[in-house]
């Protein structure tokens, strides 16, 4: 069998009929429809997870910015836009868990990075987040990862508290997965919320 000659494809066809390259995206083709549904069939927890439905990314980055402006009342709409869109890039490359990022032992970082900062720019938010930024959505994100492991995950409070972080006792939420629709419905409805008072 003859090889080709043409370098393999790296880019994906999405269903707005955006191509999008992964080596090399642009803000042109990013577009919320295909973030929003994309992220609703990734599963978190690699589907690991209690219930009817997988608890989607769609459904988590919801709850990460519901916590982020909880925690951060006076939080502009483009910093819980930021929020919002925290883990956009899985839409595309998929929800990949800590310990295999771990085992392939690759620059997965950079990769990813690449795409979220397409994203931001093409919804006029800055490419880099600020660290300060960061590191409160990360811990809204890590505080949202101990209600998810405790309540559909299968792991006790103990046991999550040595690798999440146990959220102040203010914050109560209860873990719901949706339907893939619903989901898909939540992010987009959130998402119009946040960037058209922007």
């Amino acid at each position: 069998m003859r090889k080709s000659s043409r370098p393999p494809r790296a880019w994906q066809r999405m269903l707005s009929g955006r191509r999008l390259d992964l080596l090399d995206p642009s803000p042109l083709d990013v577009e919320i429809t295909d973030i929003a549904r994309g992220l609703a069939r990734v599963a978190r927890w690699n589907g690991q997870t209690s219930g009817d439905h997988a608890f989607s990314v769609a459904e988590h980055s919801v709850v990460v910015e519901n916590l982020f402006t909880t925690l951060n009342p006076k939080s502009t709409n483009a910093e819980r836009l930021t929020a919002l869109l925290h883990d956009a890039a899985e839409y595309v490359i998929g929800d990949m868990i800590s310990p295999f990022k771990t085992a392939l032992g690759i620059d997965y970082k950079a990769f990813e990075t690449r795409l979220e900062e397409a994203i931001h720019l093409r919804f006029g938010l800055p490419a880099k987040m600020p660290a300060s930024l960061k590191k409160k959505i990360k811990q809204c994100d890590l505080y949202c990862a101990w209600f998810e492991a405790t309540q559909i995950a299968g792991f006790g409070p103990v046991e999550a508290d040595k690798f999440f972080i146990a959220p102040p006792k203010k914050l109560t939420l209860k873990i719901k997965p949706l339907a893939v629709k619903e989901a898909e419905e939540l992010f987009l409805t959130k998402f119009t919320d946040l960037y058209e008072v922007k």
